[in-house]
């Protein structure tokens, strides 16, 4: 069970790049090449996807691209194992995080209630599990055209699966395979991310929401593994050329059960701390009160920045 306590925090605003980037205006194409940044084109079929210097891309079966070539790998699975996206999923579909995705959603209803069709991209969106929230939560879903992408192909496989009418693709977060000016609005979700990459995909007055742990997150489950808890620190997370509008806290607290609490262990960074021992200790308590607590920053790209 969890019981919501919003409240707002308020605090002070203070890579790579593609080859031969192409922008929007020059075509409609969803995507460009990886290798070269030539705009890729599919096949009659939609199936295949090719540029200019002839490199191409197959579709999965499961309805995915995967643009995430091997020279860009830094193992022969990029992302989250299978065990890790297993506890994700068992924690996420539980619905313990559900009150921040929808606070994620009203922020997307308030800065796109006029606009007919917004293009927006979750970022490290994993199996999707925020991606089918906006939708869900959204006040009009049908003016959303969904994007989704993730290092980890069996993420993108889970996601394209459950939500076939979305744009899913396997790439690196900070090589987007995006022409220039493409998105209206970026979901970035504790995720990774190159700052010229957001400024170069988002239009000339695209938002971008970042989601990030609050001071109290996760405070008694780290209680487990460090001797002295520490606050998150609250860092500026307005990307160069941005310009913060709002900044929210959404704080409350949840009671997973044993196998839960594992599971949410495996979605955080500090999971190789905890040994056997740890875990069993975590495991074995009745009941335990976890506080969760998010901050949600929204931010403009400045309308004189250049992509």
């Amino acid at each position: 069970m969890f019981i919501g306590i919003p409240c707002t925090l308020s605090f002070t605003d203070n890579s790579y790049q593609l080859p031969v980037h192409q922008s929007l205006a020059d075509t409609q194409s969803l995507f460009i090449c990886p290798i070269c940044g030539k705009f890729l084109e599919a096949d009659q079929a939609g199936k295949t996807f090719s540029c200019l210097n002839h490199h191409s891309f197959d579709k999965a079966k499961e309805g995915y691209l995967n643009l995430l070539p091997v020279q860009h790998k830094h193992s022969k699975e990029p992302g989250d194992s299978k065990a890790m996206l297993t506890a994700r999923r068992e924690f996420l579909e539980s619905g313990f995080y559900e009150p921040m995705a929808k606070a994620v959603a009203m922020i997307i209803n308030t800065t796109h209630e006029n606009i007919q069709t917004i293009r927006l991209l979750d970022l490290g969106c994993g199996e999707g599990y925020y991606s089918r929230k906006i939708i869900e939560f959204c006040n009009n879903p049908n003016t959303i055209s969904l994007h989704g992408i993730d290092i980890a192909k069996f993420a993108i496989a889970a996601a394209a699966k459950k939500q076939s009418e979305a744009q899913f693709i396997v790439a690196s977060s900070i090589r987007l395979p995006y022409p220039t000016g493409y998105f209206d609005f970026i979901l970035r979700i504790f995720a990774p991310s190159d700052d010229n990459e957001l400024k170069r995909v988002l239009n000339s007055a695209g938002y971008l929401l970042t989601v990030t742990p609050g001071p109290r997150h996760l405070r008694q489950l780290k209680s487990f593994i460090y001797n002295e808890v520490k606050d998150h620190s609250l860092e500026n997370l307005v990307p160069h050329d941005f310009e913060q509008l709002t900044t929210q806290r959404i704080s409350y607290k949840i009671t997973p059960d044993a196998n839960q609490r594992i599971a949410l262990l495996q979605m955080t960074p500090f999971a190789w701390r905890a040994n056997e021992n740890t875990q069993l200790a975590l495991s074995s308590v009745l009941e335990l009160e976890i506080e969760v607590d998010f901050i949600l920053t929204l931010s403009v790209k400045k309308r004189d920045s250049t992509s």
